[in-house]
């Protein structure tokens, strides 16, 4: 199951967080959202498709791909059967086990901070994003 999410960059996004990624539906952001890594996203958590959050709520492994301006990262993380996945503004990565309407991952082998600073440059910059989710 795949699923794949588009957002854009702002020139505020400084992505410093060392635990969490987001991605909002939001078009503004503050300097305090050092976890925030796009804003526009055409889908929240509780949008993503039924039968993607069934498999991510049987704990299965998630495989994340960040295709920014023709780069790309790479990265898993876990799913949960505590995961809710009720928001309708963001969808949220965790390096921890903590979970909110937000939470689409837990146990994420990367946070904001680990994203290649040439990607991060790209998306401060105003450039266009996807994150492709995958649960096998």
């Amino acid at each position: 199951m795949r699923e794949i999410v588009s957002f854009v960059g702002h020139k505020l996004i400084r992505a410093e967080h060392k635990t969490t990624i987001e991605i909002t539906k939001e078009d503004f952001l503050t300097s305090r959202g050092d976890c925030i890594i796009g804003v526009n996203s055409s889908k929240s958590a509780s949008e993503l498709d039924e039968r993607l959050k069934k498999y991510i709520r049987e704990g299965r492994e998630i495989n994340f791909t960040l295709y920014v301006e023709g780069e790309r990262y790479c990265f898993n993380a876990r799913g949960g059967r505590n995961l809710t996945m009720s928001s309708r503004v963001s969808i949220v990565i965790r390096k921890s086990r903590f979970v909110d309407e937000r939470t689409v991952a837990v146990m994420s082998e990367a946070a904001a901070s680990d994203i290649p600073r040439k990607i991060i440059d790209k998306l401060r910059a105003g450039g266009k994003g996807e994150i492709v989710i995958e649960v096998h």
